[in-house]
């Protein structure tokens, strides 16, 4: 995929450092190119369900918005993308000290694109798929701030 916006690696930094939410999460980007982006998250306690394991709604998190700066790396420099919806399939417990994503666009438009991220817990050398996303993106005129 190529790039629209030559600053998209910024924008993409953009996107992460300018969401409260995510950054009171701990997700931090990791690594973005064209139609692709990794993040990373330390667990902690306040990320941990009833049962002691990583919590849906951080996975879900995680996924959405790797998955939207996925999308957000293609599209033209006078734009931005919002999530319209995403599916979440937790494939399995989510334990460990560590969680990584991958999102990658698997249909960019002009209108709409959709990312799929997978979520990896992390413990040591091993790691565990156990979250799968789909996410469906509007393209929308303007920067970010004013999408508000």
């Amino acid at each position: 995929m190529q790039p629209q916006n030559p600053e998209y690696q910024q924008f993409a930094k953009a996107i992460f450092s300018e969401a409260a939410f995510v950054n009171e999460l701990g997700l931090r980007l990791k690594d973005v190119g064209p139609g692709w982006c990794e993040t990373e998250l330390h667990v902690r306690p306040t990320h941990m369900q009833q049962n002691n394991l990583v919590h849906a709604g951080v996975q879900a998190t995680m996924a959405d918005h790797t998955g939207g700066a996925a999308a957000a790396s293609v599209v033209g420099t006078n734009e931005s993308v919002l999530t319209v919806e995403f599916n979440i399939n937790l494939l399995r417990a989510a334990q460990g000290d560590q969680l990584f994503c991958r999102a990658e666009v698997i249909k960019p438009e002009h209108s709409f694109s959709v990312s799929q991220a997978d979520v990896y817990a992390l413990q040591g050398t091993e790691s565990k798929h156990v979250a799968r996303a789909k996410i469906t993106l509007a393209v929308v005129e303007g920067p970010m701030q004013e999408q508000q």
